[in-house]
């Protein structure tokens, strides 16, 4: 399985959009809150490219972008390629 990491807020609504999807599809992930750990905000800065929205997605490391650009992969039919790589 892949390894999938999200920086989210806890008033987010894309961001449990997203977490929905990953967890209808059985995907485990790590989830990193940026308002309880603010030090993870510049290290998600960092990682999205200057990218200051939440929620950022990465899989195995390569960034995907926001809700939006998973739901893409999703109705493309990519989304299930990427969750199941090993």
């Amino acid at each position: 399985m892949s390894k999938i990491e999200i920086y989210s807020t806890q008033t987010c609504g894309f961001c449990f959009a997203a977490k929905r999807l990953l967890k209808s599809k059985g995907a485990k992930f790590t989830e990193f809150d940026i308002n309880v750990n603010p030090e993870k905000r510049g290290e998600m800065l960092s990682r999205a490219n200057g990218k200051r929205t939440v929620p950022q997605i990465f899989i195995d490391s390569f960034h995907i972008g926001g809700c939006d650009e998973l739901y893409n992969l999703e109705h493309g039919g990519n989304l299930d390629g990427l969750l199941s790589k090993t």
